[in-house]
């Protein structure tokens, strides 16, 4: 990691594979979930040690409100227990838990939960997670734009529709990765990636790891952006 040229100030993770990780080893679907919560451990562990001061995981859409029942289930029943297992290890390691998406349509408890979370490290300042959860690029932008009629207001740069996205105060994705071998962004971050670096594997999420993760940060620190200019001579 002390070769890089420049480390991604935010990184934003769509973490697909684990239905597919189960299946082709003969699993059920939970137990590739329940694998892939030692995946998030790693990479959040990681991205603080290499200076990453955003992390974003895409965690559940809300379209994953299709699957079925049991399965939604368990998925919160496992963000939570994880969650109350990590809460303190987190609170030690300066690392801030936000929470992106419509919140308020999520079960009570986790509701509950999730706001717990956000109040107990709201001082850390070593590092953010940001928890994208029930999250929707174009519901966030129907959202934002409900919220501008609502206020009558009439605006006139990109900076300030941006004050009204879930979560205002926090920097563009310098990064994406999406493992699975998958080549889309299914509807994650739409207005905030504009000018984001995409990096996809075929690792499934499972698998990947310290190792595949600065792999990824090694591809991303030999691009340059340009951010729609042209490279200076």
């Amino acid at each position: 990691m002390k070769s890089l040229s420049k480390i991604p100030n935010h990184v934003a993770v769509i973490m697909d594979g684990n239905g597919r990780w189960a299946r082709e080893r003969g699993f059920e679907r939970y137990i590739g979930h329940k694998v892939g919560v030692e995946s998030v451990r790693e990479i959040i562990g990681i991205s603080k040690k290499c200076g990453i001061n955003y992390l974003t995981l895409y965690t559940f859409s809300r379209e994953n409100w299709k699957r079925p029942k049991k399965e939604i289930n368990f998925l919160f029943n496992l963000l939570k227990k994880t969650l109350e297992e990590e809460l303190e290890g987190l609170k030690r390691n300066g690392i801030r838990i936000l929470v992106m998406g419509r919140i308020d349509e999520l079960p009570k408890d986790i509701r509950v939960f999730l706001k717990k979370c956000m109040q107990e490290t709201k001082d850390c300042a070593g590092m953010n997670v940001i928890i994208a959860l029930n999250y929707s690029g174009r519901k966030e932008i129907v959202d934002a734009v409900n919220k501008i009629l609502k206020e009558k207001k009439r605006l006139g740069r990109e900076e300030e529709f941006s004050k009204y996205l879930y979560l205002n105060n926090i920097p563009e994705p310098d990064l994406l990765i999406r493992t699975s071998g998958e080549l889309r962004i299914s509807n994650f971050m739409l207005w905030q990636i504009a000018y984001t670096e995409f990096y996809f594997t075929n690792k499934l999420w499972p698998d990947f790891r310290k190792k595949e993760f600065i792999e990824a940060i090694e591809e991303f620190s030999k691009r340059k952006r340009r951010f729609g200019g042209v490279e200076e001579n």
